[in-house]
């Protein structure tokens, strides 16, 4: 009996905690979702858009938040600002979270952090140093001062829209400075300090937050989390934002093009040389390219075509050799200011050199198989023939038949005199499809040119 009473108590005991542990995920399942996305690396239009793809679902999911943790050195003006504007205009709060340890958030960095609904850094971080770069020593004052005056009242406005420190955001535009993240907190340019990311959400849990379109309150207690990373096209491009990727591209384009061209019909150097450059445009339209290196490069190409065509001596090939050094060390280097939302972008001068090795070696080899083909007796036509030996197959007298060349030819003696079979004979010349032969004292077929009987 008492076992009984027992047996029914943690039945009920049981079924108790579990229609409450389905409440409470029910519960759980109704609050609105925390979004968390990542960007490391160049802010480019492929970043641009996956981060318009997470507002477009956090919105349409009713999320409250959306975290977006940031690593980069910067990037492009046009994408910033492309991301600024969707983050101002997000009815759903965004807290930019530089992170993790060892992360920056520098140039165009800075600019999304001031953007942020919420500006939070993990510890070991920093932000800042926006000051134009790759101006090429005292390139058009003129112009450096609008493209800087445009940034600082740009990232001013950010900064007070947020309520931060907008003069020390002015001075990282204008003087490039650069704060750590305990420094940043200090001076206002950030709001928190978060050791990760469960430290910031309890941090900002029910804090009132402006929006486009309102206040906005956050309770983010056991709120859901859903991370949407970039998917696969999206990574792919985001990964083609390399500089150093970039220029390898070309020069496989570059290298596979020439040697199609050198060896027609190969197509397989012609297929991925395509390829190639067709990544490689696709990658130098999301940097900051300095289209003079990129002319460079192609007259590279152009000049070691010429060279496969032309009787060159060589003079070609080195040109483009130089013409291809010089693209590859200003390819990413601006001649005009470049945006303070811009790091310091260029292709890796060990690669250049190693590269420009192995295209120098290349246009080595290619011009000595040429030389060498122009300098080898032809293998097809008249002058192929001449000098060559042939057997008497068929006595001449002075017209008879020859093995030459693994067949019967009809061939004539020259002079006239008569050669008997199995004598051999040197072709002198050819008169329609008769060859024109004289004899040829001590010398013969190889056997294995010789027909069977």
């Amino acid at each position: 009996m008492v076992r009984t009473r027992i047996a029914r108590f943690l039945a009920i005991a049981l079924i108790g905690l579990w229609g409450l542990s389905l409440a409470a995920t029910a519960q759980a399942q109704d609050r609105r979702p925390v979004y968390i996305a990542e960007i490391r690396g160049v802010i480019n239009p492929f970043a641009a858009r996956y981060l318009d793809r997470v507002l477009d679902e956090a919105r349409a999911r009713d999320a409250q938040l959306v975290v977006l943790k940031l690593d980069t050195p910067g990037g492009l003006d046009s994408s910033m600002r492309e991301m600024i504007q969707d983050i101002l205009a997000s009815p759903v709060p965004v807290a930019v979270y530089v992170t993790p340890a060892g992360a920056r958030a520098a140039s165009a960095g800075l600019f999304l952090l001031m953007a942020g609904h919420v500006a939070a850094m993990a510890p070991s971080t920093n932000t800042g140093a926006a000051h134009p770069v790759g101006l090429g020593g005292d390139t058009d004052e003129v112009m450096t001062s609008k493209v800087v005056n445009d940034a600082a009242a740009t990232i001013r406005a950010l900064a007070e829209e947020r309520r931060r420190n907008a003069e020390w955001a002015e001075r990282a535009v204008r003087e490039s400075e650069s704060v750590t993240e305990t420094e940043a907190l200090e001076l206002n340019v950030i709001d928190l300090v978060a050791r990760d990311l469960d430290d910031l959400l309890q941090q900002i849990d029910g804090r009132t937050i402006r929006t486009a379109q309102g206040d906005v309150t956050l309770d983010l207690a056991g709120a859901p989390r859903r991370e949407l990373t970039m998917n696969l096209a999206e990574r792919f491009m985001h990964l083609l934002a390399d500089p150093n990727l970039a220029f390898i591209l070309l020069t496989v384009g570059t290298i596979g093009i020439i040697a199609e061209l050198y060896n027609p019909g190969a197509l397989f150097p012609g297929i991925t040389g395509v390829i190639a450059l067709i990544l490689a445009f696709l990658s130098l339209g999301s940097l900051p390219t300095n289209w003079a290196g990129v002319a460079l490069l192609a007259l590279a190409m152009g000049l070691l075509v010429a060279e496969l065509y032309t009787e060159g001596t060589g003079i070609l090939g080195i040109g483009a050799v130089v013409a291809f050094l010089l693209g590859g060390l200003i390819l990413f280097r601006p001649l005009r200011p470049g945006s303070p939302a811009l790091p310091e972008i260029g292709v890796d001068t060990r690669l250049v050199g190693g590269a420009t090795v192995l295209m120098a070696a290349f246009v080595l080899l290619v011009a000595t198989q040429v030389a060498r083909a122009r300098k080898a007796p032809p293998l097809t036509g008249y002058e192929h023939y001449i000098g060559q030996i042939a057997e008497v197959r068929q006595a001449l007298k002075p017209i008879g038949r020859v093995w030459f060349e693994g067949q019967y030819w009809f061939a004539r003696t020259k002079s006239g005199e008569e050669v008997a079979e199995g004598q051999s004979v040197r072709v002198v010349g050819l008169d329609g499809l008769t060859l024109l032969v004289e004899p040829a004292e001590d010398e013969g077929l190889a056997s294995s040119e010789r027909p069977s009987r």
